[in-house]
């Protein structure tokens, strides 16, 4: 089989018809059998295909490389589950009836799915062998993480916004990113001559992105050796891979692109001094009262993947949103500058129009993306961090609330994915109805 089916494998999905979820799992579930059978074997080429997905989302430190990101200190409590009558409560389905909140999210392949109002942990539920206990990869939503902490060096004065990364990291002139400011870099609007491609296994986003992120399959990626290879780790696809785009300006368009995100990571360690595992570790995981140790997925280079590599339970994932719906505050000490949490929702017309530009989210509800957030509505402090195949932390500062979820959803992308929209949507009217007086649901 050629290298661009092994690689298309990773990152396209496997859309299931003609049976339910449940049955589908029965008759393709992973990893059955000791040794596992050769048709139920989850490997480097197919993880991320449903229904391989299923156990190596969570199970992510057995697929690819990883490093831990220890947590410290006494364990933040979440009293709960109080309302697990949540779980009743019925929503749209998305096809013209209503379904129950917890039927609602595994039936659209989440794998768990968590609702806090305040400090209390209201409901929680889990599906497909998840548990409370359980890793998952958080992809994307990393972005949103690794912008929290970058705030911190915006806040000691030790990076400027308006500069370009070529000021910190001068391995990159004549890169991509030397004629944009580390704003844009932030927003996405970097205009770049590379696109972000899940399904095209001919573009170079699969047959040399992301091999060396360590998270795709090619014959002989592994073996690549560092001096026999241009491109070994991602720091080095963004200085040699990516190109200025000519025909766009920094700052006009609003164009999702993962290596945005990899240059922010580069960024913190090389003005903080230290591994971007350690930074966060330090600055983050230890001040949260995590319950559980984090994983960070590593790229071919063994540098960790700014750009999807975090694995937490779903309820770390949650005391996270909790700390940023807090403006960065969590258990009285301040985590993150109040300032730079506030800086995500700070969205001016530009921002918006950039938004509005992309013709990929024209159905979507996204009013802009900011700091490597999505903003659904700024003046309500509503916005969420969101990872492909279904990874959402929701937080609305209006509601004093924040949902966690995790899935394994077939279709890679969030855009026109009624599997994602069907979630959302229940998130959003969930945190309306706790607002209101209880018994009025």
């Amino acid at each position: 089989m050629k290298h661009a089916v092994h690689a298309a494998l990773l990152l396209t999905a496997i859309v299931v018809t003609g049976t339910s979820l449940a049955a589908n799992e029965a008759a393709n579930a992973p990893m059955q059998g000791v040794p596992p059978s050769r048709t139920s074997q989850v490997t480097m080429a197919n993880y991320s295909s449903y229904p391989m997905s299923l156990w190596a989302f969570r199970n992510a430190g057995a697929v690819l490389n990883t490093v831990v990101v220890p947590r410290e200190g006494d364990i933040r409590r979440l009293p709960g589950p109080l309302r697990p009558e949540i779980g009743e409560w019925l929503f749209p389905d998305g096809k013209g009836g209503k379904i129950g909140f917890d039927a609602l999210f595994e039936t659209n392949y989440a794998d768990g799915v968590l609702v806090v109002q305040g400090g209390r942990l209201l409901h929680e539920a889990y599906f497909h062998q998840f548990n409370e206990r359980s890793h998952h990869i958080w992809f994307s939503m990393t972005k949103s993480l690794v912008s929290a902490v970058f705030g911190l060096l915006v806040d000691q004065g030790k990076v400027a916004l308006d500069a370009s990364p070529v000021k910190y990291i001068p391995e990159l002139k004549g890169s991509g990113f030397e004629r944009v400011t580390i704003q844009q870099v932030l927003d996405h609007s970097s205009a770049i001559d590379f696109k972000e491609n899940y399904t095209d296994p001919d573009s170079d986003f699969l047959r040399f992105y992301a091999p060396a992120l360590n998270m795709a399959w090619l014959p002989g990626a592994a073996d690549v050796q560092p001096d026999n290879a241009e491109i070994y780790g991602v720091q080095d696809f963004l200085v040699h891979f990516v190109k200025p785009d000519p025909a766009l300006a920094p700052g006009a368009a609003f164009d999702y692109n993962s290596t945005n995100a990899d240059v922010l990571g580069w960024l913190i360690a090389r003005i903080s001094g230290q591994p971007l595992q350690d930074f966060i570790q330090h600055n983050l995981w230890a001040r949260l009262g995590a319950e559980h140790d984090a994983l960070l997925a590593v790229d071919r280079a063994l540098v960790p993947v700014a750009t999807g590599g975090m694995n937490t339970t779903l309820r770390d994932a949650a005391r996270f949103g909790m700390m940023i719906r807090d403006r960065g505050e969590f258990a009285g000490e301040q985590v993150i500058p109040a300032q730079w949490v506030d800086a995500t929702l700070a969205v001016d017309d530009r921002l918006k129009a950039n938004m509005g530009a992309n013709p990929k989210y024209g159905e979507e509800p996204w009013s802009a993306y900011h700091n490597m957030w999505w903003i659904l509505d700024a003046g309500a402090g509503e916005y969420c961090a969101v990872g492909i195949h279904g990874q959402v932390i929701y937080i609305n500062r209006g509601a004093d609330t924040v949902m966690a979820w995790f899935s394994s959803q077939p279709v890679a992308s969030a855009a026109r994915n009624p599997e994602f929209r069907a979630k959302l949507n229940a998130a959003r009217e969930l945190a309306v109805s706790l607002t209101r007086k209880p018994g009025n649901k």
